[in-house]
């Protein structure tokens, strides 16, 4: 049988839903650059619908529908103006965007400016100003398009770095309705982020919500200390003073009327429940079975799954197998690793030198090392359907998560929810935000490749209990802190904010003392006038 697994076929669609009317009204609203849902049209013309695959789709498609919600995207493809509709249970607000938008505000400044810049520049962001232009046009658009289907006094919840100016857009069309914001990606330090030519603007936009949130603590602490280096705004741990001209709002201790914005970390999760009813399932631990007799039947199977992205490191994690092979650490025969890398932002040239680099190493790796029954590196450019990667996880004796700069990695918890049998090792970076949680992975700097080998040999040799041991542990705190109590922490933070709420601005996460800084400098922008 073949260890390759079969394509998430395209025809899983839904029929074209029926169209509502536009002047339907919600009371909590999503907006993110994408919708949930991807529009495919068939071979005989035939419209219809399918689930858009990412983890920020698994984290708030149940949000949706326990809320009846409103959800304000594109829907992946240029020049096609949609009306809203009904999907499975979701209120659809397609938002438009032309081919040279797709270009400028997407390809461009969201995937070669910020994307870079936000992940300590990896590679080297591009600066430019019809791009930053095209961003701001694109951020109007989706502002007017919540705006406009937002409920009186509803909550709309802003997600991810490409809308970063939409929560203030937002609040000059709608003063009444809450807005929380939540950054999927790092937000990098002070440093790094002053390098951004319209670095006030962004800071400015993203103060436009009440509650603004983050995957990890440091990345929480690294806007607070650009709002008060760039902005020169006081901030109280997670609170931040936003001076507003507005006579009955409260006085800081500057006597200026402000307004208070919620700045914290809420790492995201998954519906950690519905991986382990997958894993369970007899026809997806068969096609496990299955996928290790196609490999050859090696003691180890490591597994790789990523976007092809420079950030993940799957360069490193190639080269550090490589090396092992070579130095003799590992027989040959003995050894396989699985990388599943999906196509990713491919019009982008990084990502097409990216491509060619990793494809040229597995190349070598196989004609240098692998022997006429045997590959060491299974290599697969496709993306694959829930049930076929939880068939992966189980087959996966060593689960490889190398990334380089990670807002969260849901894919390493992923694995961890579907080995209900305890059994696996997850070696993990501690540059992913999941290593803040997953402490008892084996844990590795991806740039040290000398540590990354042996991390690699001590998975390979773990006794079996210690495997177990480490993998209860793993799994206990997966469930304990799921995609459900990641909604649920964000929505009641939002929920001090709503009109009759409130927000103490004495209260501090207990995590955030020592980002409590009273004593203010001047701020960048008014030493550049």
């Amino acid at each position: 049988m073949s260890a390759v697994p079969p394509e998430a076929e395209p025809t899983d669609t839904t029929p074209t839903p029926d169209r509502t009317a536009s002047t339907d009204r919600f009371g909590f609203v999503v907006v993110s650059n994408r919708l949930p849902v991807d529009r495919v049209v068939d071979e005989d013309g035939t419209e219809g619908w399918r689930h858009s695959p990412g983890g920020l789709v698994t984290a708030l498609e149940p949000v949706m529908r326990a809320n009846d919600g409103a959800w304000v995207g594109w829907a992946g493809q240029p020049d096609v103006d949609l009306d809203p509709f009904e999907n499975d249970g979701i209120h659809i607000v397609p938002v438009p965007l032309s081919d040279a938008e797709i270009e400028e505000y997407y390809e461009g400044f969201s995937n070669d400016t910020l994307w870079p810049l936000y992940h300590d520049v990896i590679e080297q962001p591009t600066y430019h100003r019809d791009w930053w232009n095209a961003y701001r046009r694109v951020n109007q658009r989706f502002a007017e398009a919540a705006a406009a289907v937002a409920d009186q006094d509803a909550v709309v919840w802003v997600q991810d770095y490409q809308l970063q100016l939409v929560p203030q857009l937002i609040r000059e069309l709608r003063p009444d309705v809450t807005i929380g914001f939540f950054n999927h990606i790092p937000f990098p330090p002070v440093g790094i982020y002053a390098q951004l030519p319209w670095r006030s603007q962004i800071i400015d936009g993203l103060l436009g919500a009440d509650v603004i949130g983050f995957q990890r603590y440091d990345d929480a602490s690294n806007f607070l200390r650009a709002v008060r280096h760039i902005k020169g705004h006081t901030t109280k741990g997670a609170i931040v003073d936003v001076p507003v001209d507005d006579p009955d709002a409260p006085r800081s201790r500057r006597g200026i009327t402000v307004r208070h914005v919620e700045a914290r970390h809420f790492p995201i999760s998954i519906d950690a429940e519905s991986y382990e009813d997958i894993a369970r399932r007899p026809e997806v631990q068969a096609r496990a079975r299955e996928i290790r007799e196609g490999l050859g039947n090696p003691k180890t199977v490591l597994l790789g799954v990523d976007r092809l992205d420079y950030t993940k490191g799957i360069g490193h994690r190639i080269k550090a197998f490589g090396e092992l092979l070579e130095d003799g650490r590992i027989d040959v025969e003995d050894a396989t690793l699985v990388q599943v890398a999906s196509p990713s932002r491919e019009r982008v040239d990084t990502y097409k030198a990216l491509r060619d680099e990793i494809e040229l190493t597995v190349g070598r790796i196989n004609g240098d090392l692998g022997t006429i029954s045997h590959q060491p590196i299974s290599y697969l450019h496709h993306g694959y359907p829930r049930e076929e990667m939880v068939a992966l996880y189980l087959a996966a004796d060593v689960m490889l998560v190398t990334a380089l700069r990670d807002g969260m990695n849901l894919v390493a918890k992923e694995y961890v929810a579907s080995r209900f049998d305890n059994q696996g090792v997850l070696i993990l970076s501690e540059f992913a935000g999941a290593a803040d949680e997953l402490r008892q992975a084996l844990l590795v700097n991806p740039h040290d490749i000398g540590a990354l080998k042996d991390a690699i040999v001590r998975a390979m040799q773990m006794p079996q209990r210690e495997r177990a041991t480490r993998m209860r542990a793993l799994r206990k705190r997966v469930r304990d802190n799921d995609v459900a109590r990641w909604s649920r922490s964000f929505i009641e933070a939002l929920d001090r904010h709503a009109p009759g709420g409130g927000i103490d601005p004495e209260a501090t996460d207990p995590g955030d003392e020592h980002v409590d800084e009273l004593a203010q400098t001047t701020p960048v922008e008014a030493r550049d006038a």
